[in-house]
């Protein structure tokens, strides 16, 4: 006989694994104008139309995976609430992490529209906006303008002016958070994509690795895109003073969070706290890829 726990485990496991069944063969489609995406779904289509939860769950009143602890959570789609985003025009956001959960940064996903722009963040707060669907122009203080498509992304160093426009629908995933100075350092702007970041050394493990800011001392976290193969998984069983943020944009797998294990899929967000057990495991039969919020480069005394 299997614990209680046990059972919604297993239950759950055999749903995801149906679910990788359906949608064998996709994959990855590069946001690259030269790639050929006609034959496969955009880029992170799961992120912004999720299967929100197995067929016959869809409809139960007062379902949802969602988890709240004290030292982790678990945010699905179905419990996602949107609201105006001050400031911004003709934006709908989503605080998915925040200073309520315990956390020293914000994430939240922002629904663009036709005439959207973005407001500018509290004073002495920096900003990271990657694309997840759509398209928006970026302009900075300097007069550039950036032009970012699905897998692009922007640092916004603190107090610098900038504005997000968008002439169509665009889902925007942002993290924001107060930012540490230390001595004479300065941040500077970071424009780039995905796929023109390398590959990283992993030392012990398996999964690619790529970091979408530099790892110098200016800048005090840092993005991380990890992709795995179908049944790769950390090897390190992670306790450390680093708090995450993750949003897994394409595949399905297992996280256990403390003494916890979650089913996962594309469009899930997770929120890790300081010296909470992690681990995570790839499932089904294509390749799963996060995104994942780490502070870095300063002392945990500061």
């Amino acid at each position: 006989m299997f614990p209680a726990g046990d059972h919604l485990l297993l239950f759950a496991l055999a749903s995801l694994g149906g679910a990788a069944a359906a949608g064998a063969g996709e994959g990855f489609c590069s946001a690259e104008p030269s790639n050929d995406c006609s034959q496969s779904p955009p880029l992170y289509s799961k992120v912004t139309s999720p299967t929100l939860a197995p067929v016959h769950l869809q409809d139960l009143p007062g379902f949802t995976r969602s988890v709240y602890k004290k030292d982790h959570a678990l945010i699905t789609p179905e419990s996602h609430v949107f609201s105006p985003l001050p400031d911004w025009t003709n934006t709908l956001g989503a605080y998915l992490i925040s200073p309520a959960l315990g956390a020293h940064f914000t994430m939240y996903l922002a629904n663009m529209q036709d005439g959207s722009k973005s407001a500018l963040p509290p004073k002495d707060v920096e900003r990271l906006i990657f694309v997840v669907q759509g398209s928006i122009a970026l302009s900075v203080e300097s007069g550039t303008t950036h032009s970012l498509l699905v897998d692009s992304y922007a640092y916004l160093p603190a107090n610098m002016k900038h504005s997000v426009i968008s002439d169509k629908p665009s889902t925007l995933v942002i993290f924001e958070r107060r930012y540490t100075a230390v001595g004479d350092y300065h941040a500077d702007l970071v424009v780039g994509s995905t796929d023109k970041q390398p590959l990283l050394e992993t030392p012990g493990e398996v999964f690619e690795l790529r970091k979408l800011l530099p790892t110098s001392l200016p800048y005090d976290f840092n993005i991380h895109i990890m992709d795995f193969q179908p049944g790769e998984y950390l090897n390190v069983k992670e306790v450390h003073y680093n708090q995450h943020g993750l949003l897994l944009l394409e595949g399905q797998g297992i996280y256990r969070l403390g003494n916890s294990w979650y089913p996962v899929q594309a469009g899930d967000t997770i929120w890790m706290a300081p010296f909470v057990p992690q681990w995570y495991a790839a499932l089904g039969k294509t390749k799963s890829r996060y995104l994942l919020y780490k502070d870095v480069n300063r002392n945990p005394l500061i």
